[in-house]
C-alpha cells in the first residue's frame, strides 16, 4: 500500500494470517465435536432446546417465494447450532452437521434461496460426497426436501447430470445409517426420488401439511393436460388457477402421497423435531 513501510506490511500480514489460523482452528474444533470418538460409537451430547418452536414460520406459503433453508435447520437443531460444510460449493444444496436431542446428524437440504433449490451437477456431486462421508462415520442423516427437480438443459446434459444424479441416488441407496426425510414444501419428479425417498430405503419419510409431491407442479401439469381448454378460454388466469388447485388436491397433495404409501406421515411443522428424534432413536 502507498506510504506504508515494508515492516508494517509484514506485521499486518502476520496478524491477518494469525486471525485466519485461529478461525480455522475453531472450525476444526467444532467439526471434531460433531464426529464420533471412534467407529461404531454414536456422537452424543446433553440435549439442548431447539432454536425455534416453529420451523414452518421460515417457509413462505407461496411456492414462488424463496427462503433460506438454514433457518429451518437451525429451528430444528439443538441450541440452533449448525456447522455448514462446503458452503461456497454448489450453494443450491446445503450440507452440514447439527444435533437433535444430543445426537449428531448430517443434514442435507435443497436451498430454495439459490436456483430455487433445483438439483444440478455440482449439487448432486456435493450431496453424494456428504452422504457417503456420513455413512462412513456412522452419522445418521436428516434430509430436508424442497426442490422442483433436476436442472434441465443441454449444458447440464453435457456436464453429466444423469451420471452425477445417479451418483446421489447410489449414495443414498448404499447408506446403512438411519435416514429421515422431511418434505418441507414441494418435491417434484426425479428430485423427490433422489432426495432419500422411501424407494431408496429411507428409514422414515415425512411431509409437512400443505406439501406437494408429484411428477411436476400443478400449474405445469395443467398447462400440459388442459392446453386445449385453456387456449379456448384465452388462457384465462382464473381458469388456470382453478384447474391447478383441483389437480394439486387430487394428485400431488401430501395426503394423497400418504394414501399411496409414498410417505409415512403428514405432520405440522411444529412436530418436526420430535418426529425426527423419534425416528432416529429407532
Amino acid at each position: 500500500m502507498p506510504g506504508m513501510s515494508s515492516a508494517r506490511l509484514r506485521r499486518r500480514g502476520a496478524l491477518a494470517i494469525s486471525v485466519l489460523a485461529a478461525a480455522a482452528a475453531g472450525v476444526v474444533r467444532d467439526l471434531l465435536g460433531y464426529l464420533p470418538p471412534r467407529a461404531g460409537v454414536s456422537a452424543l451430547r446433553e440435549p439442548e432446546p431447539p432454536g425455534d418452536a416453529d420451523p414452518g414460520r421460515h417457509v413462505p406459503r407461496s411456492p414462488r417465494r424463496v427462503y433460506d433453508v438454514r433457518s429451518v435447520i437451525r429451528s430444528i437443531a439443538d441450541a440452533g447450532a449448525f456447522l455448514e460444510v462446503a458452503e461456497r460449493w454448489a450453494p443450491n444444496m446445503v450440507t452440514g452437521f447439527a444435533r437433535i436431542e444430543g445426537r449428531t446428524v448430517g443434514v442435507i437440504a435443497n436451498q430454495p434461496k439459490r436456483l430455487g433449490g433445483v438439483i444440478d451437477v455440482h449439487a448432486s456431486e456435493k450431496g453424494a460426497r456428504f452422504v457417503t462421508g456420513c455413512d462412513r462415520f456412522g452419522i445418521p442423516l436428516l434430509v430436508l426436501v424442497d426442490t422442483p427437480g433436476f436442472m434441465p438443459g443441454r449444458h447440464q446434459e453435457c456436464a453429466g447430470i444423469i451420471r452425477h444424479g445417479a451418483g446421489l441416488v447410489r449414495a443414498f441407496a448404499a447408506a446403512s445409517v438411519p435416514r429421515v426425510t422431511v418434505v418441507l414444501r414441494k418435491a417434484y419428479g426425479g428430485g423427490y426420488i433422489t432426495m432419500n425417498s422411501k424407494d431408496l430405503g429411507a428409514s422414515h419419510t415425512i411431509a409437512w401439511t400443505g406439501a406437494e409431491i408429484g411428477v411436476m407442479g400443478a400449474v405445469a401439469a395443467v398447462k400440459l393436460l388442459h392446453r386445449r381448454e385453456l387456449a379456448a378460454a384465452g388462457h384465462s388466469p382464473a381458469l388456470l388457477e382453478r384447474l391447478a388447485d383441483e389437480y394439486a388436491a387430487r394428485h400431488i397433495s401430501a395426503g394423497r402421497a400418504l394414501c399411496d404409501g409414498t410417505i409415512d406421515a403428514v405432520i405440522p411443522p411444529t412436530e418436526t423435531r420430535a418426529r425426527v428424534a423419534e425416528a432416529l432413536s429407532l
